[in-house]
């Protein structure tokens, strides 16, 4: 059985890409704590965004959708769940509900993440939900000809509740030596669980649900305001790339997480950089908020988007704000209806 001994990060010589990554991370991480505290009703309001991106996005990674309109009743659960897909949904809202509520009481274990994966499918009739697999799964990909072929075999299922016991020891204990950076330990705890694969479904779901998790409890916050599974579904090729880069190698123990882990940090710099652009576009006039969220955009954008990143407004106001800024010129509607956008105009 592969084993996971984390003690080897801290003699490893790290490349000078994954030094400037850490470096960023740390300095953008102190830099948020700055505008948390000078505008904490607008960071609340992004909170509420980011469970909706999370829970959205981390779905739609696995193909499970649904409207946006049902999409936001669900979580504001103002309704209940019609479909399989809604109710999947509904149970990530939950799971990650809890994770954002208790991460300080929720140490890693087998048990704990146990639970999160029966809450992901408590509101579906699945039986599995809370179980480790108990039949072999398999990683597949399909060639361009539409031909499927197997891209790596996880552990066993006979091999599995002692391989999630061992990788959480080997987290836990690296954790608790603090001689390595935890920004190095998750991207590899991640790379290891999905390697294991422990459950019959859900295991990329509750991977970014553990992530977001250790995030928090190792005090880079950076998912409660952004959504790091919205990050990850506009680079979904990228993400599995570098999974598939990162496992060679892996039952023999000769695997190199250094691709994932790049992937990854390189996710949360890119988070940390949209908080603070949405933070930094908070401005005493409402127009003039609007005006800059505008500024920030390229290319095609629609009053959603303008929206999300005016926490402090409704978004009637900003759907007021975005006539008069066509009124004046500084901008231009097209399409219609659900497809209408907008585009900068050059004065």
């Amino acid at each position: 059985m592969r084993r996971f001994d984390y003690s080897v990060l801290k003699e490893k010589a790290w490349d000078n890409e994954i030094i400037n990554y850490l470096s960023q991370i740390h300095e953008l991480k102190g830099r948020q704590s700055v505008y948390l505290q000078r505008q904490p009703e607008e960071m609340e309001k992004l909170i509420e965004i980011a469970k909706v991106q999370s829970t959205e996005s981390s779905n739609a990674i696995e193909g499970i959708r649904t409207t946006e309109t049902r999409l936001r009743q669900l979580m504001r659960e103002k309704t209940t769940p019609r479909s399989r897909d809604e109710k999947e949904i509904a149970g990530y809202r939950d799971a990650l509900n809890t994770v954002h509520d208790n991460f300080q009481y929720i140490p890693l274990t087998p048990n704990y993440i146990l639970q999160l994966h029966k809450i992901m499918f408590s509101h579906t009739d699945s039986a599995f939900g809370g179980s480790f697999k108990n039949v072999q799964n398999y990683i597949s990909a399909t060639t361009a000809e539409g031909k499927a072929f197997t891209l790596f075999t996880p552990l066993a299922p006979y091999e599995t509740p002692e391989a999630m016991a061992n990788l959480c020891d080997a987290y836990n204990r690296a954790i608790g030596e603090g001689q390595t950076d935890p920004l190095l330990l998750i991207p590899c705890f991640v790379h290891d669980f999905l390697c294991i694969h422990p459950f019959i479904d859900g295991n990329g779901r509750l991977s970014r649900l553990l992530t977001t998790l250790l995030l928090y409890r190792s005090g880079f916050e950076i998912g409660r305001y952004i959504s790091l599974e919205a990050k990850i579904a506009q680079t979904k090729e990228d993400y599995y790339d570098a999974l598939e880069a990162s496992q060679s190698g892996w039952h023999e123990g000769q695997d190199d997480p250094v691709p994932f882990i790049k992937y990854l940090l390189g996710t949360i710099i890119a988070a940390y950089r949209d908080f603070e652009e949405r933070a930094t576009i908070v401005a005493p006039s409402s127009l003039d908020t609007v005006r800059n969220a505008v500024r920030t955009r390229i290319g095609k954008f629609t009053k959603t988007e303008i929206a999300e990143l005016c926490p402090s407004m409704s978004t009637p106001s900003v759907e007021r704000h975005l006539r008069a800024l066509c009124e004046t010129g500084e901008i231009e509607k097209r399409g219609g209806g659900r497809s209408t956008y907008y585009v900068r105009k050059e004065l």
